[in-house]
């Protein structure tokens, strides 16, 4: 059995804690041949960066590390396409999805193609009234307001169905990233790189980076029938903060391309160009320099939140925005949206917990809920939260007339979308599919107790997962040495987020001398802490502390606490110092 760090079997929050090992040699030579702190080394190392790769990783350049874009399959005949139809002035239908990548998707080629001289009309499905992916009602009206091409966006791998309503009648581009089970749909191309037949090894990149590709491939079309002769040629890494937010937002891994991408895009976004993002950052009162964490906390569930209870094309129509009065409108619309998608997730969660606590109990390997009266735009959401407290793959369904429509998150190592795909092939479901950590499905709800049990089955490995996931940390900080020096060593291994995770560290027995509760709504606690001798003094910081072990062990200033979390570089008025915020702790023995 694997000794627990610092003999934390079981955290206030019920976390086992366990070192992140990487190869002592590794990280040493790293170190060395890049003239880097000992500790960034073995930080690198311990996250499978080696002595080749290291350099890329810390200064990830779009000149190193994105490909050509024709290893993908079909991505020529989409550039041919596409190009055709900036020479021939065609009107083109994007066809997006409701969620941020879907309308970061949208927003990349639509922004480009109008710049060429196109006219371009867009659709993003209602999600209650149309559902997702493409339906032929819409694709019809596409074509009877002109369209002569249709690009699919985020969507369209698994319609092959409701694609061939247009056959004959228009060309038609997809442009998605989701898992496929058969052959691409019978349309013009299919640029997919988790189709079956893709050889481009780009499985991991969201639809916003094949849209990027794609007009990379369309503007190099172009350049060779010499378009752009006597014009300019669009500056298509503006478009990078779009990329970026996606990437982020629909947590594709950040490493190589993508580690590229949105380290590029943020600092695109932080010129604040775009009157829409500008908007929606002003209106989520994020005003320092955007991060990771800006994109997936501040920007994406506001975006996402049209998509869920309102307008389905307010996303899109935010992002494609040009005049900074209309986008400041629009963002605060979907910053009021945000909010009151939150109180309809609040609604449906308190009963999902209840059955996933059940269900966990009873030692299932996969929570399956569901329920009438709940919202089927909030449903993914919840699926993430019982996903994080029980630490297994986790399905939300909402029940209406009869059928369960739903969505799922999953944990790492336990593939969920490839499970709902063969689940619809057993004829379980009437719709499904996905990637490894997110997926829909659709199924009448006399077949829950089937799928529930082919669920079990086909997971039955996540039963052997703790109920609450282990905590991986990096080693062990003394209160002096949590420097702004070190944290600013640190934040070179950022951005953060799937499959690059922020370095947790651990203040061993750290002493509470000052704890209040700070913010409007005293939500968050802020705790000085001393090492055992005494000295210097640390900031902490504990946000969602409304309740709990944690908030009690910091407001109640008793035993010595072993805190894990990350250290930072603040920088506030003009001065930077360091912070560490708090992901969990332990009573010191």
């Amino acid at each position: 059995m694997i000794a627990a760090a610092l003999g934390v079997g079981a955290s206030l929050t019920g976390r086992r804690w366990l070192w992140r090992n990487g190869e002592e040699r590794v990280g040493l030579g790293i170190a060395q041949r890049l003239g880097l702190p000992e500790i960034i080394g073995r930080l690198l190392a311990a996250r499978g960066v080696d002595l080749d790769t290291a350099a890329h990783f810390l200064d990830p350049t779009l000149r190193a590390l994105l490909p050509d874009p024709s290893t993908l399959s079909d991505m020529d005949r989409a550039a041919d396409r596409l190009a055709d139809a900036v020479l021939k002035s065609e009107t083109v239908g994007v066809f997006g999805d409701y969620d941020v990548d879907g309308a970061c998707s949208a927003a990349i080629l639509t922004t480009v193609l109008r710049g060429l001289g196109c006219r371009v009309l867009t659709h993003v499905p209602d999600r209650l009234l149309e559902g997702y992916g493409p339906n032929a009602p819409a694709l019809m009206n596409l074509m009877q307001q002109g369209a002569t091409l249709i690009v699919c966006v985020d969507c369209g791998t698994a319609a092959a169905v409701a694609l061939s309503a247009v056959q004959g009648r228009a060309d038609v581009v997809v442009l998605d990233h989701h898992a496929s089970d058969g052959p691409p749909p019978p349309v013009l191309a299919t640029v997919n790189p988790n189709r079956l037949d893709d050889s481009s090894g780009l499985g991991g990149v969201c639809a916003a980076a094949i849209a990027f590709l794609s007009v990379i491939a369309m503007v190099r079309v172009l350049r060779r029938a010499g378009f752009f002769n006597g014009r300019a040629e669009p500056d298509l890494r503006e478009l990078l903060d779009l990329v970026a937010l996606a990437t982020v937002c629909d947590v594709m891994p950040l490493r190589g391309l993508n580690r590229a991408l949105v380290t590029q895009g943020l600092r695109v976004m932080a010129r604040r160009a775009r009157p829409g993002i500008a908007a929606l950052l002003e209106a989520a009162s994020a005003r320092d320099l955007p991060t990771a964490f800006t994109c997936g906390f501040a920007l994406g569930p506001r975006i996402n939140a049209a998509g869920r209870i309102s307008q389905a094309d307010l996303g899109l129509r935010l992002l494609l925005c040009g005049d900074p009065v209309e986008a400041r409108a629009l963002a605060e619309t979907l910053d009021a949206t945000n909010r009151e998608r939150q109180a309809v997730e609040a609604g449906v969660l308190e009963a999902a917990l209840e059955q996933a606590a059940m269900q966990s109990a009873a030692g299932h390997a996969a929570i399956l809920v569901h329920g009438a009266g709940w919202h089927s735009g909030v449903v993914g959401i919840v699926a993430g939260r019982i996903k994080e407290r029980h630490n297994r793959p986790a399905c939300v369904g909402a029940l209406a007339d009869g059928l369960v429509r739903g969505s799922g998150r999953s944990v790492r190592g336990v593939d969920l979308g490839s499970a709902i795909m063969a689940a619809r092939q057993a004829g379980l479901l009437l719709t499904g599919g996905g990637h490894a950590m997110a997926a829909g499905f659709a199924l009448h709800e006399c077949d829950v107790p089937a799928f529930h049990a082919f669920l079990n089955e086909r997971l039955a490995h996540a039963a052997a997962l703790p109920c609450v996931a282990d905590l991986a940390v990096e080693g062990t900080l003394a209160v002096p040495g949590a420097t702004v020096d070190l944290a600013q060593q640190l934040a070179r291994l950022s951005p953060y987020g799937n499959g690059n995770e922020e370095p947790v560290f651990v203040l061993p027995r750290a002493q509470v001398v000052r704890a209040d509760r700070i913010g409007k709504e005293g939500a968050t606690i802020r705790a000085y802490v001393q090492g055992e001798g005494g000295g210097a003094r640390l900031k902490t910081l504990l946000f969602r502390a409304r309740d709990g072990a944690l908030a009690d062990a910091l407001l109640n200033r008793g035993a010595p606490l072993h805190l894990a979390g990350h250290l930072r570089a603040e920088e506030w008025n003009g001065s930077v110092t360091a912070g560490f915020f708090i992901a969990d702790a332990a009573i010191a023995e």
